[in-house]
């Protein structure tokens, strides 16, 4: 039998306004914003929820939005969306493609800004359904980690009402049509860390008279990829990845210094522990063997905590899910290894649940290589790829997703 919640929210979105939703993704997509850069953006998700009724705020944090409806008595329950692009050039070829030189919305946050904005309107246009408050937050610079922290320092619980509950998804590759429900570790933390070699610089012609810190450099990054193999228990999830090396100025001279960058990404405290500990000691015991005049730099940058959903709530919006889209579309693929910030909105205190919406074009999965779903999944663009591109019908049923979520916690009408 449907569940009020489910029957509310197949009424409430049966006359989306696909189209518009549609256009309105496609600006996002021509106009992708970097972290804290999202000005145009904001703007574009404060005209809409002032426009269906809400009482709107921006600049939160830097660049974040926050709108409420208060609509009687009941729980108060936040929707969230990012907003941020990546430094990536585009090459999908499409016809709404970035316009921006070297920056696009690589990791579909756009589709996640259009999916609030629709829930919002819908929500609004349906509050004779529905009892309680509604806060929805255009979040800034997930991409950095420094979003979610930003709002809470500009008082984004003490300028709006404290949420009773917390929802958020991400649009991922998969065949469209399919949504994942983990309840509990759902995507890692992550860790950057940045390592400086010092060594002694000169002409390439005199390398005697020098202590290379390239060379050193190419010894600390071979070192490093035993960490998660030799220092990780196999049952363990890890993956540590050299994501730049800097070094020098010209063929000709050995430079004085080389930069390492890393990131690190686990679903434990003590693995992370243990690979900081690993990373300071390769890097130490390598610098000392080439005869380096001082020790490295080893500093911590940005990073994300664990986003472990609670339970309970989980299966509370999974199982509206199912009602609402058919039991066979929700899944539990387990832990990611990618990160989020969304986590930080709970303040450490609040429950939430966070979920994935599948969005790979029919004829892009149809054509990946592989037999079972794991081995498309790896072949078609992800996330930060420049070629990811989430198909447009998943826009109505990412809507419906917030929406449906939204109703298993607020309270029926009277």
């Amino acid at each position: 039998m449907t569940s009020a919640a489910a029957r509310a929210a197949l009424d409430i979105t049966a006359d989306l306004p696909v189209s518009a939703l549609e256009d309105f993704y496609r600006d996002l997509h021509r106009h992708p914003e970097l972290a804290f850069q999202e000005h145009r953006t904001a703007a574009a998700l404060t005209e809409r929820l002032t426009q269906a009724g809400f009482e709107t705020a921006e600049g939160i944090g830097g660049t974040g939005v926050a709108g409420v409806l208060r609509n009687g008595e009941g729980p108060t329950v936040l929707l969230r969306a990012d907003m941020d692009a990546l430094p990536v050039t585009e090459e999908t070829g499409l016809a709404y493609a970035s316009q921006t030189p070297g920056v696009m919305h690589a990791c579909g946050h756009d589709m996640h800004v259009t999916w609030l904005a629709g829930a919002a309107a819908a929500l609004a246009a349906g509050r004779d359904a529905w009892s309680g408050t509604l806060l929805v937050v255009g979040q800034p610079a997930e991409e950095s980690g420094k979003g979610a922290a930003a709002m809470l320092a500009d008082g984004l619980y003490d300028r709006f009402p404290r949420p009773d509950v917390l929802l958020g998804q991400h649009v991922t590759p998969g065949p469209a049509g399919l949504y994942a429900h983990v309840p509990g570790l759902i995507m890692s933390a992550t860790t950057d860390v940045d390592i400086v070699v010092h060594g002694r610089g000169g002409h390439g012609s005199r390398p005697e008279t020098t202590v290379d810190p390239v060379v050193t450099a190419a010894y600390i990054v071979t070192r490093l990829q035993t960490v998660v193999s030799r220092e990780i228990a196999p049952r363990e999830s890890a993956v540590l990845t050299v994501g730049r090396i800097e070094a020098g100025t010209a063929s000709n001279i050995i430079p004085a210094t080389a930069r390492i960058s890393l990131n690190l990404r686990t679903q434990s405290e003590a693995v992370r522990d243990r690979m900081l500990a690993a990373i300071r000691r390769i890097a130490e015991g390598e610098c000392l063997a080439a005869g380096c005049p001082r020790g490295p730099e080893v500093t911590l940058g940005n990073g994300f905590p664990a986003t472990v959903n609670d339970a309970d709530t989980d299966h509370r919006v999974a199982g509206v899910h199912r009602e609402v889209f058919g039991e066979a579309t929700v899944f539990d693929p387990g832990p990611a290894m990618g990160s989020e910030d969304f986590s930080q909105l709970a303040d450490g205190k609040l429950p939430y649940a966070y979920w994935f919406v599948t969005s790979t074009p029919a004829a892009v999965w149809d054509e990946a290589p592989g037999e079972d779903l794991m081995e498309r999944f790896d072949a078609v663009p992800s996330n930060h790829s420049p070629l990811f591109a989430p198909d447009l019908s998943v826009v109505a049923p990412g809507v419906r997703t917030l929406v449906s979520g939204a109703l298993a916690y607020l309270a029926p009408a009277d």
